[in-house]
């Protein structure tokens, strides 16, 4: 029996999806905006959300479990100097859940996994190229 058990299993064994969830997690921090089945993305919203806090307190510790967790160095870089400070005056909510299609071949509902602020970064990309150029 599955009493107070908490998370979906996947049909995979648990290092398995550890290393799903941390190659989701760092995709996505990576390219800011994934495409993935609902119920990956609705069990690593919540870790990419504690990935994001962890960049809001931008201390060394903080540092070092996101390295752990996350597989490659420069990814945490850019969690840390360039995702974080969007999101310094908000509590949460850095992750938004667009539900797209059904996927032929298994019937899955696929969903974008997004952060809430990427309109933002785009328009200060575009003003800073037009100011530059």
């Amino acid at each position: 029996m599955r009493h107070r058990q908490s998370g979906r299993q996947l049909g995979r064994n648990s290092s398995h999806r550890r290393a799903l969830f941390r190659n989701l997690v760092t995709s996505f921090l990576r390219h800011e905006r994934i495409e993935t089945t609902e119920a990956k993305a609705k069990e690593v919203s919540s870790i990419i959300e504690k990935m994001i806090s962890l960049g809001k307190r931008g201390d060394l510790h903080s540092r070092r479990k996101a390295l752990a967790y996350i597989y490659e160095p420069s990814v945490v870089t850019h969690l840390f100097s360039n995702i974080a400070p969007r999101y310094s005056t908000t509590n949460g909510g850095y992750v938004r859940v667009i539900k797209t299609r059904i996927r032929q071949g298994d019937a899955a509902q696929m969903v974008i996994l997004e952060l809430t602020k990427m309109e933002e970064a785009v328009v200060e990309t575009e003003s800073k190229e037009a100011k530059e150029g």
